[in-house]
């Protein structure tokens, strides 16, 4: 089947944009709209926007779709760019037809899995309400998904991931925006440094975690380097190189406590170590013009020998000793781990400099 015609009342909201709602069977919504799951092409460039399917929760759903009496009052959201035509029958009544004869012109926004769940049992004629917006464009439809799931229990990771590919979101996502951008572009172009290692939606078996990938970002966007180089035209680059060089200087300075560790045995890689090194970066940029890893490597250096990344233990600020695994990714143990590597860096500054001057 290539066409459907449906009738559907609209709803009058946003100027400009065509509100619908009508009712069908799992086979018809499945017939004109496409459940397009996230992924990325050979390039690295992200597709799709659906999470995976949750098989314990689709399994949940169909367990109660097969009693005699269930129902499904929450409707499915389905979003067209083109090939739905629209004729008023007044009354808010209009009549749809859905033209998919080239192509499914439908994307699921919202309720996959029930959908799914539906396709796994015999239940004829039975419909699901359908809620449909006409978007201008796939950025849009992007961003109506991402504001329609940001309020649901959606994995964050795959908010965060799709963010670099929608434009017009409110205020609060820029900064996540921005850092989810270079963290992208950090776990994806090739030559990175930190290629295939950060864990996302997309690249689950990545071991560093996206979060503190991006709070290393935002902090340095706040108040640091990053925050500087916005004057530049080329922002991005200068701050996607800068963090780039930065970890091509841990692999060489920590390469044993780095190269194949995980968070369990490298604290290097967990997600407080993350954070905390990126105030270390931001003080070697600061101190010593460090911005490639040549300028990194002399800093970091100093500070090894005052680390206990995979073994041993930390001095606090406060004089207090933790053994290198009791560090955990709460506020206060990074603040004290980020204390605890800017003081002994400080330290191990003062040392080599009386030992270079006589």
């Amino acid at each position: 089947m290539t066409h459907f015609t449906f009738h559907a009342v609209r709803a009058k909201q946003a100027d400009g944009h065509d509100i619908f709602s009508f009712a069908a069977t799992q086979d018809e919504v499945l017939g004109f709209s496409e459940i397009e799951r996230v992924g990325r092409l050979d390039n690295g460039e992200l597709k799709g926007f659906q999470r995976h399917q949750v098989a314990s929760h689709i399994k949940e759903i169909r367990d109660y779709l097969v009693r005699d009496d269930a129902i499904l009052p929450n409707a499915v959201i389905v979003a067209f760019i083109n090939g739905v035509t629209l004729k008023d029958e007044g009354n808010d009544i209009v009549s749809v037809v859905i033209d998919a004869s080239q192509g499914k012109p439908g994307f699921v926004v919202d309720g996959q899995q029930r959908l799914t769940a539906l396709s796994g049992i015999q239940k004829p004629g039975f419909q699901v309400f359908v809620s449909a917006l006409i978007c201008k464009d796939y950025n849009e439809l992007r961003q109506q998904f991402v504001l329609i799931n940001n309020t649901r229990p959606l994995p964050k990771a795959l908010i965060y991931e799709l963010l670099p590919n929608v434009e017009g979101l409110p205020q609060r996502f820029t900064s996540k925006r921005f850092a989810a951008q270079i963290v992208n572009r950090l776990n994806f172009t090739p030559n990175s440094a930190l290629l295939g290692e950060i864990r996302q939606h997309t690249n689950p078996q990545g071991t560093i975690s996206d979060t503190a990938m991006q709070k290393f970002v935002m902090n340095s966007a706040s108040n640091g380097a990053i925050r500087e180089f916005i004057k530049f035209q080329d922002f991005e680059d200068r701050a996607f190189n800068l963090i780039n060089e930065f970890f091509e200087a841990i692999k060489v300075v920590f390469g044993p406590e780095w190269v194949g560790m995980s968070p369990y045995t490298s604290r290097l890689r967990h997600g407080a170590g993350i954070v905390a090194m990126g105030f270390v970066m931001e003080s070697l940029y600061s101190s010593d013009d460090a911005t490639t890893r040549d300028g990194f490597i002399p800093g970091l250096e100093l500070l090894k020998p005052y680390t206990a990344w995979t073994s041993g233990t930390w001095e606090m600020k406060d004089g207090s000793i933790r053994p290198w695994n009791k560090i955990q990714n709460t506020p206060i143990d990074v603040t004290e781990l980020i204390d605890s590597l800017l003081k002994s860096l400080r330290k191990a500054r003062r040392k080599h400099f009386q030992v270079v001057n006589g």
